[in-house]
């Protein structure tokens, strides 16, 4: 019987045990979404969670597999991470036979110095300028973040509960700052469940961020929105899905308004 070392213990697993769960929506999310084309450089940024470590482990197996060249990069950026927390971000990246760039930043510091009760947004805009301007430097034309289903559904939900307006995280977006700078979201339609799952199955224990955030010491809207989903999906199977078909199955004749290229459409503007 054939022995695998661990890291092809964890690549076969994605193309057996977890293809339908992970790499099968992975590929379809490629697909769908037409993240990926022929010739691109893409810099996938590795946080140091669970969902860019995996997304990271599923470029390494498609490209081994791709009937496509591509280039790809593995990038992280510290913020400002505990020494504890980068060694073992750093051992997991060994582990798992990701050669990875880190770059040093004090973006941790800057954010909870400019917005000390909620650092979360301005972390996070600070961070995504970040990676653009290294991708960028790298000669990448495309970031690729971890966000996963369960972010795009929550986020839904936060727009909805917290600013009044009904719009969804999006697979993939034009970067406004970075010319010819694309951000894609390869995860988009993998559940955080099977994420974890993957991460326990082979015994991976990730950093933790190291923000006050990460440690509950400051409020976290997205958590509770986790926490809404959760509580919804014991009563609902499929609310979660419900929700994330929501966000593609818009009826505009049944708004009562929307916006058009920064203009403001009302349904009393056509209706007689």
């Amino acid at each position: 019987m054939r022995e695998f070392t661990y890291i092809q213990a964890v690549e076969r697993s994605l193309m057996k045990r977890f293809k339908g769960p992970i790499y099968s929506k992975f590929l379809n999310a490629i697909d769908q979404y037409k993240l990926i084309k022929p010739g691109d450089k893409i810099a996938v940024a590795l946080s140091g969670g669970k969902d860019s470590l995996l997304l990271a482990k599923l470029f390494q197996v498609w490209k081994q597999h791709s009937t496509f060249d591509f280039e790809v990069v593995f990038l992280t950026m510290d913020p400002g991470f505990l020494e504890d927390h980068i060694s073992k971000h750093l051992s997991n990246c060994e582990k798992l036979g990701i050669d990875i760039l880190v770059k040093p930043s004090k973006i941790f510091d800057i954010a909870e110095g400019l917005s000390p009760d909620s650092p979360c947004f301005l972390c996070a805009r600070m961070r995504r300028g970040f990676l653009y301007r290294v991708a960028k430097e790298l000669g990448c034309n495309k970031l690729a973040l971890g966000h996963h289903f369960d972010d795009v559904i929550e986020t839904t939900l936060m727009n909805m509960f917290y600013a009044g307006s009904f719009k969804t995280m999006l697979p993939k977006a034009k970067s406004e700052n970075y010319e010819g700078m694309e951000l894609i979201r390869p995860l988009y339609l993998v559940k955080e469940k099977d994420i974890i799952r993957f991460m326990n199955y082979h015994h991976i224990e990730t950093m933790s961020c190291g923000c006050k955030v990460a440690s509950c010491q400051v409020d976290s809207k997205r958590r509770e929105m986790k926490e809404l989903v959760e509580v919804m999906r014991k009563k609902y199977v499929n609310t979660d899905i419900n929700i994330f078909r929501a966000a593609e199955n818009v009826n505009i004749q049944n708004v009562l308004g929307y916006f058009d290229d920064n203009h403001r459409v009302s349904f009393m503007d056509d209706y007689e």
